[in-house]
């Protein structure tokens, strides 16, 4: 059992370069909370029924991504459900900041004078920072005969993609096809460019990245950190990567942790004290469109849950993956909430009812929160839970704190809600456990793409 400490629901955090290198194998980048202005109108249901809506929105992109539904989702001004990641690119450099999201593998930022953005301006907020190609010396459009634009369609035919280019000119003129790209919560579309990427003591060149001239719901630029060609991992070929993210009560503070990019040679040696589980290889799955799509996900081996010591019954096509690409579990940076699909999260949501005695149901406020369930914790001093535990393949063993899946949702701070979302779908297919970054504050992660394994800790992320 825990105590719940207070927490605060704004989620924008930036990160910004340290200026030296911690070694010649790795670059440190510094992840910084910025404060934003808030919006009188908003209340502590509002903002937490906003984060919650945003991962419905965002999961079913992710389950069904060919799928391009409607979004209606409110857009908040601080409230981007994400960590952040500032990045110089050009000659000169031009600084820009990325939403990083390991659940997508493309990199693009607002770009040109002529960027618009809808439902993207707010009062008291600054317009989007764009990147100008003009003012890079070393800035090109990616060319149709590119491998790179091969990458961005995920089409390696020059003729159906390059239309206008005779199957024997090497020197065609014509440029890689505009990209569309579909989020949860918006989109966003334009042109494909090479230009220099400048790390701290590493200049990249021909690092490929999104030009976008126009954007729906999306008021920052994204840093795909999944497993395909396009992602920033991949362009650098790094080994691993590794992130500790802040508590979410030091959103609007001047705190700070890490984010470390490795890219040195593979090594077997595991960092210490983390718990390690296999990423996980999908099956074969005969859908080309949807085996490329999954695969650019970080599946990891759930093998149960616990609830308060007790194991929740989830059937086993829901642990993994299968030929059609259902079930599963994959890490998504870009999730404010862990998703649950319907038959699971009704599992989790039952124990923890049949558990919880102490506490009355706040059913009144879980329409308004879009959260279940919720309890009135009101004249109760010390507040305990019973602890939720993730066990993985390998032995590891995730145990939540109580602040990483319960929220307060009221400034008087007598009720509290689960932080873990669904949807109506039932099986709507894609994976069935999408673990948000919510769950995840004060975990030290680690992506070992050499070795092909997730390892975590708990820390403090300061």
């Amino acid at each position: 059992m825990a105590s719940l400490p207070s927490l605060s629901l704004s989620i924008l955090l930036s990160l910004l370069f340290l200026p030296i290198l911690s070694s010649p194998t790795t670059i440190t980048l510094q992840l910084k909370t910025t404060t934003n202005p808030t919006s009188p109108s908003q209340t502590p249901y509002q903002k937490l029924n906003y984060l919650a809506s945003l991962s419905q929105h965002r999961a079913r992109h992710l389950k069904t991504p060919n799928i391009h539904p409607v979004s209606d989702t409110p857009l908040f001004p601080r409230s981007y459900g994400g960590y952040s990641i500032s990045l110089s690119i050009g000659t000169p450099s031009q600084t820009i900041p990325f939403v990083m999201d390991t659940g997508s593998d493309f990199v693009w930022f607002p770009c040109t004078h002529k960027y618009t953005c809808r439902n993207c301006s707010f009062p008291a907020t600054q317009p989007p920072q764009t990147f100008i190609p003009k003012q890079s010396s070393t800035s090109r459009v990616v060319g149709c005969l590119n491998k790179k634009c091969g990458w961005v369609h995920n089409n390696p035919d020059v003729q159906s993609r390059c239309a206008d280019c005779s199957s024997n000119v090497k020197n065609c003129s014509q440029i890689c096809p505009p990209y569309l790209i579909v989020y949860g919560s918006g989109s966003t579309g334009g042109i494909s460019i090479v230009d220099n990427l400048n790390l701290p003591g590493k200049k990249v060149p021909d690092f490929l990245v999104g030009c976008s001239l126009f954007s729906s719901r999306q008021p920052a630029g994204i840093a795909g950190f999944g497993r395909g060609p396009t992602s920033l991992p991949n362009q650098l070929g790094l080994k691993k990567f590794s992130y500790c993210l802040l508590s979410h009560k030091f959103d609007d503070l001047p705190e700070s942790s890490s984010l470390v990019l490795y890219t040195g040679k593979d090594s077997d040696t595991k960092t210490s004290k983390l718990s390690y589980t296999p990423i996980v290889k999908l099956p074969e799955i005969q859908d080309k469109q949807t085996l490329s799509t999954f695969s650019v996900y970080y599946y990891i081996g759930l093998r149960k849950i616990t609830v308060g010591g007790e194991k929740i019954k989830i059937p086993f096509k829901y642990l993994t993956p299968g030929p059609s690409g259902n079930g599963g579990t994959i890490v998504d940076s870009g999730s404010t909430f862990t998703f649950l699909t319907k038959n699971v999260h009704d599992l989790v949501v039952s124990a923890l009812i049949k558990q919880v005695k102490d506490y009355k149901r706040a059913k009144h406020i879980e329409s308004v929160a879009g959260l279940r369930p919720c309890f009135n914790i009101s004249g109760h001093r010390i507040v305990n839970f019973p602890e939720m535990k993730f066990h993985f393949k390998g032995g590891g063993e995730m145990v939540l704190p109580t602040a990483n899946y319960f929220s307060f949702v009221s400034d008087d701070m007598e009720v509290v809600c689960l932080t873990m979302v669904t949807d109506e779908a039932g099986d709507s297919g894609g994976p069935a456990i999408i673990l948000g970054n919510y769950q995840l504050q004060n975990f030290y992660t680690e992506f070992d793409l050499g070795n092909q394994r997730f390892g975590f800790r708990q820390q403090l992320c300061l």
